[in-house]
């Protein structure tokens, strides 16, 4: 799926980061390399080790000023969610901060990999994956949007996670007939439920299948209010 930056390189596409070739990331399992503080062999446990690898890349986020939050089931932790970590660690950026924030991870050692999504970018931190996202849920990911993060502690970590109500938005709205596993979502929704304005994400969703199938399964376990009807 995803393409090194070391293969041949496209026709840049209005809006991609241009980012320069890197060697292969030492911030691999059993690195001793001093990159981005990687002087441990990471955690067994893969939802520590994927913990770790957000850490990680949010300090070095932090350091080198960039705005950003983060996302995915790492933010639903930072909120009060489950410590069951799903597939990789989230990060949210702007399209026009891509770039820079490409070069801050290869100055620290990552390799940064552009699957053909020109939103998209990867990284692996610790042997676990890493995305970096400039849209969520097919939105853009915005100033405003980055500047409703809440300032949250992740394990020893502070940094910006996003916002509940824009973090249950992403989840939520990508749902279709190709994309509708409940599972996770729902145990997001019960663990944020208090802190989502869920007028306004049943206002953006709209009407669409899946996510009001959602909703209703939502309201049938209490999770959520009914939706009041106009008179």
């Amino acid at each position: 799926m995803t393409r090194n930056r070391e293969s041949a390189t496209p026709a840049r596409r209005a809006g991609a980061p241009r980012l320069r070739p890197v060697g292969e990331s030492p911030i691999q399992p059993g690195s001793r390399e001093p990159h981005a503080h990687n002087n441990q062999e990471p955690p067994r446990d893969r939802s520590q080790a994927i913990l770790e690898a957000a850490k990680q890349v949010g300090v070095l986020l932090k350091r080198n000023g960039h705005t950003f939050a983060l996302a995915g089931s790492v933010a639903v932790y930072a909120h009060g969610g489950s410590g069951h970590l799903q597939h990789d660690a989230d990060f949210c950026v702007r399209r026009a901060d891509a770039e820079a924030v490409a070069d801050t991870l290869t100055e620290a050692g990552l390799t940064v990999r552009t699957p053909p999504e020109d939103w998209l970018m990867k990284t692996t931190c610790l042997g676990q994956e890493v995305d970096l996202l400039s849209e969520l849920g097919h939105r853009s990911v915005t100033s405003d949007m980055l500047a409703r993060a809440q300032d949250l502690p992740v394990d020893s970590v502070h940094m910006p996670v996003l916002a509940a109500t824009d973090l249950m938005r992403a989840l939520i709205e990508p749902f279709s007939e190709h994309h509708c596993d409940f599972g996770p979502v729902l145990a997001a929704a019960r663990a944020l439920r208090e802190k989502v304005d869920w007028d306004d994400v049943r206002s953006s969703c709209g009407d669409r299948p899946m996510p009001a199938a959602f909703f209703f399964l939502l309201e049938r376990l209490n999770v959520i209010a009914p939706r009041k009807e106009p008179r």
